[in-house]
């Protein structure tokens, strides 16, 4: 009788580890089927397949958790295990990163993660856990471009006057300032209602954004000034990681891989077709004289080479 209650009470206990399962918060502000939201489900199914349900992710889209300043404090705090949020917000806490907001410092997307892969982009992630912040790889917004309810912006002096809403982003307020507009930090959240209201003329987002929160339909001019490449970046909480086991770091290292790929590519998916979809909804679109916003930029540069150094500006610009 002993013999068999011990063989039942060994069987109990060796099933119950195997039964564990984790359950990690996975925050972003935008919506679900955004680029964000196929990044989203990229990880989400490489962790819970890889790690045979023992991990499982939850994904809070929308700004449900807050909005990207709040979801990188609540990483710092461990409220909130991963999140993908832009680096322009992340900047506020990682100062290193506020490097990719230089206006026109990328030629195109190529470039652009040639950058951020390598070891620019890694040196900056290396400052991370200072910050109180772990993170695993660069994703994409795109290029960001102007709209606004007033005019068509072909060259810098027809900014002069506008309110553009930007985000709380130093780099971006000095270069609109430059430019003669009125920049206006409003949270992601607040934006549409603040477009829709009046509250601002303009703003500056990616054509993946315009289109996946329908910008298009409180905005009627689009100017395709590309001005500053837009890097998203894939964070954990350092309380949520130093709980991982070697092997459940790899399976969120690869799962983070592959919500890179995952929204690279349907960013390239929603701009092949961007401007076309953007026209037939009813907005204005135009080309701009880029050498003319290079020159009235001249002074903010100065700024931003004493700030960032020339050196790491120009090793950027070199990258192949």
């Amino acid at each position: 009788m002993t013999k068999y209650l011990l063989v039942s009470v060994q069987v109990f206990s060796l099933a119950g580890p195997a039964l564990a399962q984790t359950t990690l918060k996975y925050a972003f502000v935008n919506p679900m089927n955004s680029h964000f939201g196929a990044a989203a489900t990229a990880f989400k199914e490489s962790v819970e397949a890889d790690s045979q349900r023992r991990i499982k992710i939850d994904i809070f889209p929308g700004g449900t958790l807050g909005g990207e300043r709040e979801i990188v404090e609540s990483l710092q705090l461990g409220t909130v295990d991963l999140a993908m949020t832009s680096t322009s917000v992340v900047g506020n806490f990682v100062p290193e990163l506020l490097v990719f907001d230089v206006p026109f410092l990328f030629r195109d997307a190529s470039h652009a993660r040639h950058v951020v892969d390598g070891p620019i982009g890694q040196q900056i992630l290396a400052k991370f856990p200072a910050r109180g912040l772990l993170g695993l790889g660069y994703g994409e917004n795109g290029f960001r471009h102007l709209t606004n309810n007033k005019r068509e912006v072909r060259e810098p002096s027809q900014i002069a006057g506008l309110t553009i809403r930007t985000m709380e982003n130093p780099i971006h307020l000095a270069a609109f300032s430059q430019l003669g507009a009125r920049p206006t930090p409003i949270p992601w959240a607040e934006l549409y209602t603040a477009l829709q209201g009046g509250v601002v003329d303009g703003e500056e987002n990616p054509l993946s954004n315009i289109l996946t929160a329908k910008l298009f339909q409180v905005q009627k001019y689009l100017s395709l000034t590309g001005h500053v490449y837009a890097p998203t970046v894939i964070t954990i909480a350092p309380s949520t990681w130093s709980k991982l086991s070697a092997p459940d770091k790899k399976i969120i290292k690869d799962a983070a891989a592959k919500a890179i790929v995952a929204q690279r590519q349907k960013v390239e998916e929603l701009e092949s077709d961007g401007v076309k979809e953007l026209t037939k909804a009813g907005m204005v679109v135009n080309d701009v004289d880029k050498p003319r916003f290079l020159e009235v930029l001249k002074p903010a540069y100065v700024k931003f080479s004493q700030q960032f150094g020339e050196k790491t500006l120009e090793a950027i610009r070199e990258t192949k």
